[in-house]
Parts: structure tokens; sequence; C-alpha cells
């Protein structure tokens, strides 16, 4: 549509809704107002116009007190300004620039809500959506409305939120699955069936753990792009920190690099990350380096030797937990050597993040630490056990020497009534 027939278009809505106006109240001079542009709309027959001045009863901003024409009018208050006009269905690029209006702006959000940022809108110019819209003009690229639904949008910690945690994925799905949009601009549309298969997915989806990484933990939200060759190993590390610190002081960190590989994706993939066990190592040996090593060369053994370390701490741990479960089920006091047993979650964790070394003796280091942890529990154990025994050889002894005694006791009683009998 032209700037012309768009601008006709704003006066001829601005007329109208002006006269809708005048008939509704009978008064000559009164400009219309939100609450003219909700009555009208509720009255509608067409679900099309009438649904938005419904939903957004409950929309935030509502709440907050702003009407209809704060988004749609142009001067920034809640009634018409006949200079301005009136904005009926903003186009695409001109949305960023209307919600801008107020959201980039510092002193006047400050008024209502101080900790809220203010850079959203640069940001999105930024990220490949934003990018999209600017240099092609998009038609169907995301713009603030397509995360943020018009007329109904509610705060991110709202569970019914588009931006909640857990609706992140069908957020960006609605586009990013769909093979008709992605098609044309050679993307892939399997991210959500894959990430919906993750160990990610899975704690998110399956198990309610709203703090497992979405769409926006990876790619950014406002400013969202796929993360760069450099940045993937930091955007890994905002939460896998430990490992990400073991993975420097590797020598794959710059030969990753060098060889234009990025980072943690290359061992673990991206949106189909699958959990991690002692019984993959080997596995992985196979698979993951052999892209790069011989199986038969030192390195390439490296991941069979790390498997074989920390199974010796495995095998370990369950030997130790077993001695003093029998000593808890004889009834032996154990529950601190238990407790001290529950430190082994710690070493264990970075016992298998050591493994981003790629070597096995860090791994060894930590693994050795954890067996010592073992060895005293089981010790606790043993003694416990000990103890046990020597109390029930202790109270054996006793019943047998009570048993004598009432025995012997019982012997002197016949001996004496034998004796009153004789005489």
């Amino acid at each position: 549509m032209s700037a012309v027939s768009r601008r006709a278009l704003s006066r001829l809505g601005l007329a109208a809704l002006f006269l809708c106006a005048l008939a509704a109240r009978g008064e000559a001079q009164t400009l219309p107002n939100s609450n003219d542009c909700r009555d009208c709309h509720l009255s509608l027959q067409d679900d099309r116009l009438s649904q938005p001045a419904r939903s957004y009863e409950g929309d935030v901003h509502a709440e907050t007190g702003f009407g209809c024409l704060a988004c749609h009018g142009t001067g920034g208050t809640d009634h018409l300004d006949p200079a301005g006009g009136f904005l009926s269905a903003p186009e695409r690029r001109e949305i960023p620039a209307m919600c801008g209006r107020c959201h980039s702006d510092a002193a006047y959000m400050r008024q209502f809500n101080p900790s809220l940022r203010v850079d959203q809108v640069a940001e999105y110019w930024t990220s490949r959506h934003g990018q999209l819209l600017e240099q092609n003009d998009d038609p169907d690229v995301a713009t603030c409305i397509d995360c943020h639904p018009a007329h109904r949008i509610r705060p991110p910690d709202d569970p019914t939120s588009t931006v909640h945690p857990s609706n992140i994925v069908t957020t960006c799905g609605r586009c990013h699955s769909d093979p008709a949009i992605m098609a044309a601009r050679g993307i892939p549309t399997d991210q959500v069936a894959e990430y919906t298969t993750s160990v990610h997915g899975r704690l998110l989806l399956e198990e309610g753990d709203v703090s497992a990484p979405v769409c926006n933990d990876c790619h950014g939200n406002h400013g969202a792009a796929p993360p760069g060759l450099a940045s993937v190993r930091n955007v890994c590390g905002q939460c896998h920190t430990v490992m990400a610190d073991y993975f420097d002081q590797s020598a794959h960190e710059q030969i990753f690099e060098e060889a234009g590989l990025p980072g943690c994706v290359t061992c673990h993939g991206n949106h189909a990350i699958q959990p991690v066990s002692d019984a993959l190592l080997g596995e992985r040996a196979q698979t993951v380096c052999a892209t790069c090593h011989e199986p038969a060369d030192t390195l390439g053994q490296e991941f069979l030797r790390i498997a074989a370390v920390l199974d010796t701490l495995t095998q370990a741990e369950a030997h130790s937990r077993a001695v003093l479960e029998e000593a808890e089920n004889a009834g032996m006091e154990v529950s601190q050597a238990l407790f001290d047993l529950d430190d082994l979650k710690n070493v264990e964790t970075r016992a298998r993040s050591a493994i981003h070394t790629f070597h096995v003796e860090p791994v060894r280091t930590e693994v050795t630490a954890g067996l010592e942890i073992t060895a005293r529990a089981e010790a606790r154990g043993d003694e416990a056990l000990v103890d046990h025994r020597n109390r029930r050889i202790g109270l054996g002894a006793s019943a047998f020497i009570i048993l004598l005694l009432i025995v012997g006791l019982l012997m002197k009683i016949r001996e004496l009534e034998r004796a009153e009998e004789t005489t």
C-alpha cells in the first residue's frame, strides 16, 4: 500500500471514529477516546474486530492504565490527536518504532518500571529478524507482536504469557516449524522436534523444570541470532561453567578454533543434545572422537581409559554404600558416614567435568579424592559391622552365663527339695 493511500485510509479511519463518537455522545466538539474504541469494537459481529477489545482487558498495558489510543493514536495520550491522525493497522516495519515510542524512552518507562530495559528496539535491529526486516522488508519476519501478541501481552513470569519459559518453544516454533516460512530462507524446521527429545527439552517439557535452557537462552530474545563460532562456548558456559573452564585448559580449544569447529556443539550437537553417561564414553570414542582420531592411537583410546577410571569410583561407591546399608539395617548408627558419602556427588560432577580436558589424569585426580571418601565410608561400615558382631557375641555369652546360673539355681532348688523329702 502506498504512503498516499495509507494517509487517506488514516484520515478515513479518523473521520469514521470521530463521527462514531459524536453519534454515541451527541456532543459536537468532543474527540473520541479509548472508551469509544472499546465500546464500538465490542459491539461488532466480526470476531477479528471484536476479539482485540475483549483480549485487551487482561493485557499488561491495560492493567497499567493505557488505552487503545496509546498505541493507535500518535499523540501519546488516551485521546485522539487530530494533527497526528489515527494509526489503524501498522505495517510490519513500523511496529518496532511504534513499540519503541515508549519502550525506548528511559525517562518515560521509569514512571512504570524502572528496572525494565529500554534497549530492546536497538537490540532488535541487530538480530537476524531485524536485519531481514530492515534489509529485505521480509513480510514474514518476526517483530514485537509475533512474540508479544498485540492486545493480550502478559508479564514474562505469567504461565500464560507467550514468553514464559514453558511457552517459548511454542512461540518460536510457530514460525521456525513452518516449512512454508522457512523453506524460502534455507532454514531447517526440525529444531523444535529435536529440542523436545533433548536433555534440555525433557527437563522442561516432561519434568516442568523452567530453569532448563530454551530458545532465547542460547539465541537471545530481542537480539536473537545464531551463536557465532567464537561465542558458542561462552553461550554453553553460562550454565556449564566448570566444563567450559576445563575445555579452555585443553589443547582442543585452540585446535577447534584453528579448524573452524564451533566448540561444544562439535561433540554434543545443539538442539538435540542428549544426556551423557560413563557407559557412553566408549561409544563416543568410536563415533565422535573417531571423526578426528584413529581408534587405535593414544588420544583415540583416552576416553576408554577415562571410562575405566570413572568405573573404579562407581564400583567403590556401590560397595561402600552396600556395607553402610548393611550396618544400618543391623541397627547400627552410620548416618554420618552415609551423609559424608553424599559428597561423592560433587566429586563425580568434577570428575565428569574434567573429561573436557580430554586427558585421563585430571579425571584420575578427582576420582582419587572420591576413592578416599569411599574408603572412609567403607571403613566406618566395617567398623560398625564388627561392633555389631561383637555385641552379638557378648550378648550370646551373657545369655549363656545367665542360662548356666538359672540351671545351677534350679539344680540347687531340686537338691534342697530332695533333702527336705528325706528328712
